[in-house]
């Protein structure tokens, strides 16, 4: 139904993991900054009418190269105007969409290092359990491969905030001793976030069940600790 109301949009409010993020409107994750947008103030009716509009024509079917701002308009219920005061081009709006339709990351722990590290390695697996959004997840990041503007855009605002994140935790370990300091950190982050991400994406044998994010993070640890 076409969207008339673009007044300004109220604040945000939490949001449910898996399919229910598809219908909030588009967020940063892991506290990056949010993409700057140009024009009068932005209705939440609109954006999220526009997100929809791209969630439902790439399961569709239809590839990224063939969604153009004219068709995403037209299934939105929108002018092309709408789209153009919200995003700078097609590829920001399609890293907007693939961050709505992740699960939401939950807030860590901050318990102890392992902790940590177990609920990021769990958010990894968990995100491997929501089969709808997973299989539209991966067929996007297939085509985006061939979009390098595009996988740079959702690299800089989706991956590498949770990268930092999964630094800081490690570096913590190696202040306290918890660590060894003689690994480079970022090999650090593969060594947590590999296997996981290896059984989640690359196994056909489906998604490991609960409790192997604290084996596999343990079986590290055990391997990288620190002097006792």
């Amino acid at each position: 139904m076409p969207v008339q109301d673009d007044r300004a949009r109220p604040g945000r409010e939490s949001r449910g993991p898996a399919r229910a993020a598809r219908h909030a409107e588009p967020r940063t994750t892991g506290g990056s900054a949010p993409v700057v947008r140009r024009g009068r103030p932005r209705s939440e009716a609109a954006e999220r009418s526009i997100v929809e509009a791209v969630v439902t024509l790439l399961e569709e079917g239809l590839p990224l190269s063939e969604l153009s701002v004219d068709r995403i308009a037209r299934t939105a219920g929108v002018g092309k105007a709408t789209i153009y005061r919200r995003w700078e081009g097609k590829e920001a709006l399609f890293v907007d969409v693939v961050r709505s339709i992740e699960p939401v990351d939950p807030p860590l722990p901050g318990t102890s290092v392992r902790d940590d590290l177990v609920a990021m390695v769990e958010t990894v697996r968990r995100r491997g359990l929501d089969k709808g959004s997973s299989a539209l997840l991966h067929n996007v990041f297939a085509q985006m491969q061939s979009y390098p503007r595009l996988w740079d855009m959702y690299h800089r605002t989706s991956v590498a905030p949770r990268r930092r994140q999964m630094d800081e935790v490690l570096r913590r370990g190696v202040e306290m001793g918890e660590i060894r300091d003689d690994i480079d950190v970022d090999l650090l982050g593969d060594l947590f976030l590999g296997p996981m991400l290896l059984r989640t994406v690359l196994r056909s044998g489906g998604t490991p069940g609960a409790g192997s994010a604290e084996q596999m993070v343990d079986a590290v640890l055990a391997g990288i600790r620190g002097p006792v």
